[in-house]
């Protein structure tokens, strides 16, 4: 691991308490350049671990607090005349940011998060036929309630299709939460975060993180990983081709953030563990039987070898 990451990980783990594998895997989405949704229940740091990446980087931020009554135009922005000189202005919304936290994605209508659809594939939002570019890098962090409480919609597979990986912060073990208390008692907990990293530096990264390199086995190797999800009888529909590409780009971060300008069949491995069950969509029976994505994932990479 760098000293670039280093720095940052370090800073967010000031605010974040006992979630060192967390942490991780959230900057393993910044470098990938892929965007991030975190699933849990109420009050176990979702939005602090969104707002300590932001605070951590010299970047623009914006939070959108999603509510059942929230709109399109509140994400995206709109347009709006001006009777002095007889025009229409463009007025962007928050989602034309660095670091855009959607606070409790499912909140909102169905409408309100297709808004996020085309800024979070093509890096741009359109506003009465005007494209405005958002600004580099961008990342999309959302998070969520589990589906079954009450007032949530679930998000459509095409909005979850635009997420690298899904994550869950879980509950801090009790060794965190007696430190997590004394810092909470002592002032420290929600303090000041500095910026430790440029937009220049996470480009960067990013830059570097595409020159991994990535041996045509292993290109072979998760490319059958994906297609194994669409032949087993418990999946109704299998992983995109975006996924295929997401879980490369992801294997390339992991071996980035190891150290090496290469990958191994293990990057590959992790990354589709972190990408792929998300996107997967179980039959009737799967679910009866409480059969998990994850268990499924698990399973396939069992019985796919690297050739």
């Amino acid at each position: 691991m760098n000293e670039k990451i280093s720095k940052l990980k370090e800073s967010m783990e000031q605010r974040i308490v006992g979630k060192s594998g967390v942490v991780g895997k959230v900057i393993t989405a910044l470098l990938a350049g892929g965007h991030v949704l975190l699933e849990d229940v109420p009050g176990v740091g979702k939005t602090s671990l969104a707002k300590a990446l932001a605070d951590s980087l010299a970047l623009s931020f914006a939070r959108i607090q999603c509510t059942p009554d929230t709109t399109p135009s509140d994400v995206t922005g709109f347009s709006f005349y001006k009777p002095a000189e007889g025009t229409f202005e463009v007025s962007p919304g928050p989602v034309v940011n660095n670091i855009v936290l959607a606070d409790e994605l499912n909140r909102t209508s169905p409408k309100t998060q297709s808004a996020l659809l085309e800024v979070m594939e093509e890096h741009k939002v359109t506003i009465d036929g005007r494209a405005i570019a958002v600004p580099e890098p961008f990342m999309v962090i959302g998070t969520q309630n589990p589906a079954e409480m009450a007032g949530t919609y679930p998000l459509p597979e095409s909005q979850l299709d635009r997420f690298l990986m899904k994550l869950s912060v879980g509950y801090p073990d009790a060794e965190a939460a007696e430190d997590m208390a004394e810092r909470f008692l002592a002032g420290q907990l929600h303090g000041e975060t500095k910026p430790v990293l440029t937009g220049a530096d996470v480009l960067s990264m990013r830059e570097d993180v595409t020159r991994v390199a990535v041996h045509k086995e292993l290109i072979a190797y998760a490319a059958a990983i994906v297609e194994e999800t669409r032949r087993k009888a418990e999946i109704v529909c299998g992983a995109s081709p975006r996924a295929l590409l997401m879980m490369i780009r992801c294997a390339q971060a992991i071996a980035y953030m190891a150290g090496r300008t290469y990958c191994i069949p293990e990057d590959i491995a992790e990354a589709a563990g972190l990408t792929l069950p998300h996107r997967l969509i179980l039959s009737t029976g799967a679910k009866l039987s409480h059969v998990t994505r994850e268990d499924l994932v698990r399973k396939i990479l069992g019985q796919v070898k690297v050739s």
